[in-house]
């Protein structure tokens, strides 16, 4: 039998604008086109590869309520993908609607009933016709709570009791939906947007609504699968690697970066050669934006500015990428330091956008040493305000004995009036 070929991706948030600006061509935020562009990435590698199905685990959006232009553009790859292969869009948690009522922010697909899109909404198998055979999908979009306790007695628990009551209640629906694919001879995908427990975070949890109901690693490493296809955690990862007998159970992560956060995770989508039984599968990396952190101590420079300007030129790294800087000053450093002239360096070298250039500067004596300054004598005063101005030991010293005798002097100025 020949394998069937998946694309598998998740956690697009299209909408995200972290760093960006108004793109004049189109109107968009740069950013917003860094992710189009990704996919589009993503979709000419499924064009030439001839996929199969697609698997799309979760997350279309930033928000739950996204504009018509980003629905437009997600649209448009939807439309590039769904002429492929069938495609499986699975609703993450930022798919869904503020309100129960309301519809989920992928809805509208399965409303118009869109050729090849399979909108998985609700606990189920579903199985997809492909142009290399059938395959049995299990979706499992993420858990909400109110749904999962609809027949639950929750009265009087615990926040943990509750939390481990949900825990209970979606695996045994995990267990079940396996039970329901088991039942197919044919490939067997599922598909799921939510946590498992012991996964490695990205940034995901600055932009996360709501608290988790965490799924054990023994709930999705089951046999009756083939592959698990997970979205929510935005790095890349494999939870069952170099285990045997059981599926790879593979976050595929975000294909492009947020936040500094993620500066050297790699970002993608993966690609899977499936049968029953069997799953071969990679993880392709996209040209994601590069997100780059220059930091430098200047602390003993006599030129702090040409110090980092020069190892700015000496960067090969930084052409059309996303930069922060953060350098360590004193406060005599920090005097010397010409923040405009770092800038036209960052832009001179190609930066595609400068996030922020942040001082570090040491804490003067009243913040390392704490306590208050009441009770201290004039000159003791005195010698921590030059200690803040990093006057040197023998100078503060020689200044403050002078003081000492200005103090003295008019003290007894005072004591005779």
């Amino acid at each position: 039998m020949t394998p069937i070929r998946v694309l598998h991706f998740a956690d697009v948030h299209i909408g995200m604008e972290n760093y960006g600006r108004t793109d004049p061509e189109t109107g968009l935020s740069s950013r917003v086109r860094d992710f189009i562009r990704r996919m589009n990435e993503m979709i000419d590698f499924a064009r030439e590869s001839d996929v199969d199905i697609t698997i799309f685990a979760g997350d279309a959006f930033k928000t739950r309520t996204p504009n018509p232009t980003y629905q437009r553009e997600f649209a448009w790859a939807v439309r590039d993908l769904t002429e492929l292969a069938p495609l499986v869009m699975l609703v993450g948690n930022h798919d869904l609607p503020p309100t129960q009522l309301k519809a989920s922010s992928i809805e509208i697909y399965d409303t118009l009933a869109v050729p090849n899109v399979t909108l998985a909404d609700e606990y189920a198998v579903h199985v997809i016709n492909t142009k290399r055979g059938q395959v049995a999908v299990g979706a499992a979009p993420y858990p909400i709570r109110a749904r999962l306790l609809e027949e639950e007695q929750t009265s009087g628990l615990t926040i943990a009791e509750t939390d481990e009551l949900l825990q209970g209640r979606l695996s045994a629906i995990l267990d079940q939906l396996a039970t329901e694919a088991d039942q197919h001879d044919m490939p067997r995908i599922l598909t799921g947007h939510f946590t498992v427990n012991g996964a490695s975070w990205g940034s995901e949890r600055g932009i996360m609504l709501g608290r988790d109901i965490q799924v054990m690693p023994s709930d999705v490493a089951d046999p009756r699968w083939d592959y698990v296809a997970l979205g929510h955690i935005h790095k890349h990862q494999n939870l069952t690697e170099g285990r045997e007998g059981v599926p790879p159970v593979v976050y595929s992560g975000s294909l492009e970066r947020i936040d500094f956060g993620e500066e050297h995770d790699p970002k993608g989508y993966c690609w899977v050669e499936i049968e029953r039984g069997k799953a071969a599968w990679q993880f392709r990396r996209v040209n994601a934006r590069p997100f780059v952190t220059v930091r430098a101590d200047l602390r003993q420079s006599d030129d702090p500015t040409a110090d980092l300007i020069e190892q700015i030129d000496e960067r090969v790294d930084l052409d059309d990428a996303i930069v922060r800087v953060i350098v360590d000053l004193t406060p005599q450093s920090e005097a010397r330091f010409n923040e405009a002239f770092i800038r036209d360096a960052l832009r001179h070298a190609g930066v595609n956008s400068i996030a922020a250039i942040r001082k570090e500067v040491e804490q003067p004596l009243r913040a390392r040493l704490g306590g208050s300054p009441e009770g201290l004598s004039d000159p003791e005063l005195l010698d921590k305000y030059l200690l803040t101005k990093g006057v040197d030991p023998e100078r503060r010293r020689a200044l403050v004995a002078a003081a000492e005798e200005i103090f003295a002097s008019k003290a007894g100025q005072e004591s005779t009036t």
